[in-house]
């Protein structure tokens, strides 16, 4: 937000996302229906500390061949995510709420395909040997604003998305309500 000109304050709304997954897991839900949940219920819980403030969460899911996938704890889990995902097209399912005194008052989903390359595991070594522990930071173990994009074939999909944040849209949200100027 603050590369397009928007200063933003950052409070994290500290909720527990494995029991939000997993509920949805038992009920048979949908990645994009997680995604969607804790993204409004992140913008939810922190709008309620911000009285009459626009509060902004987001929250990302990724899929392929039917499996949820978390960011990874450790080097060997990111290396593990980029082994299953090598040679095959996963989803990656980014959505986005503000919410205003507790209330969602705009949800906006994205969903970007990607297909990763067919990698070796000496490609493998050579990447995390460059970007360490970086690679923990994101649901795909991959950060495509850099050596990331070395992984991949082909992408669908708006690249703010795949970073984590629908840009666009919110921005056009953010505009209508005249909380951005054009």
């Amino acid at each position: 937000m603050e590369n397009v000109g928007i200063v933003v304050e950052k409070d994290p709304a500290a909720i527990n996302e494995d029991d939000v997954k997993n509920s949805f897991r038992k009920r048979n839900g949908t990645a994009v229906q997680v995604a969607e949940a804790l993204a409004e219920i992140k913008a939810q819980h922190v709008s309620r500390r911000h009285n009459d403030a626009y509060v902004i969460g987001a929250d990302q899911m990724m899929q392929c061949d039917g499996l949820w996938f978390d960011k990874p704890e450790n080097l060997n889990r990111a290396r593990a995510h980029l082994m299953a995902l090598r040679g095959k097209t996963h989803e990656l399912l980014s959505a986005v709420c503000v919410a205003r005194n507790g209330r969602c008052v705009w949800r906006h989903m994205e969903t970007a395909q990607l297909t990763m390359r067919p990698v070796s595991d000496r490609f493998l070594d050579e990447y995390f040997a460059s970007v360490g522990e970086k690679a923990c930071l994101s649901v795909g173990a991959y950060q495509l604003e850099g050596w990331g994009a070395r992984l991949f074939s082909r992408i669908e999909g708006d690249y703010f998305s795949i970073l984590g944040l629908p840009l666009l849209p919110l921005l056009g949200f953010l505009m209508n309500e005249g909380l951005v100027t054009e």
